[in-house]
């Protein structure tokens, strides 16, 4: 029996539920910072909101500077945000996410070997002038995401969690004193 579509299911129900809660809390939010918070692509937040809509929820969108998607003046449902709710990093059973600085050609190459799947680019931060941007991935641990940003480095740098910058920087120290001419 293939769980995959009820996984899917129940997955796109908590993230609609979740988008329903943002909503209430912040208000107006721009769909680049629902899909940052959610952690999905921008146009899956834009399906998610068209579902909302098709579900009854009063929900819409203001264009422009400013604009974003937000509920009707006065809309509030039952749902609160549980007081024991954790960030989706504290869940348990939930693997940690790593956030790295990488470049076009890092990109490529992470796509190509599978390395540091799934990468996702932080909208909210822009490329700076060589390209490179933010993105943050999954781990399976430490030791193996250090590995992978270590294959493609120089294009990629490790900017959290702490611990894989330090395992990073051990690594490299580790290998500049193999190659030490001083032997």
């Amino acid at each position: 029996m293939n769980s995959a579509p009820v996984d899917n299911r129940i997955m796109r129900a908590g993230r609609l539920l979740s988008m329903l809660l943002i909503l209430q809390r912040e208000g107006r939010v721009t769909a680049a910072r629902l899909a940052e918070q959610l952690e999905v692509s921008e146009r899956t937040v834009l399906r998610d909101i068209e579902e909302l809509s098709g579900a009854g929820v009063p929900v819409y969108a203001t264009r422009g500077p400013g604009g974003g998607f937000e509920l009707l003046e006065g809309y509030r449902t039952d749902l609160q945000e549980p007081a024991g709710w954790q960030s989706r990093e504290r869940r348990a059973g939930s693997r940690p996410r790593g956030v790295v600085r990488i470049s076009p050609e890092g990109r490529r190459l992470a796509a190509v070997l599978g390395f540091l799947q799934p990468l996702r680019v932080r909208r909210a931060v822009s490329p700076d002038a060589h390209g490179w941007l933010q993105a943050s991935f999954r781990m399976d641990s430490v030791e193996s995401a250090a590995v992978e940003l270590l294959a493609l480095s120089p294009h990629a740098e490790a900017l959290s969690p702490p611990r894989l910058r330090e395992q990073v920087r051990a690594r490299l120290e580790h290998a500049r004193q193999l190659y030490d001419d001083d032997r």
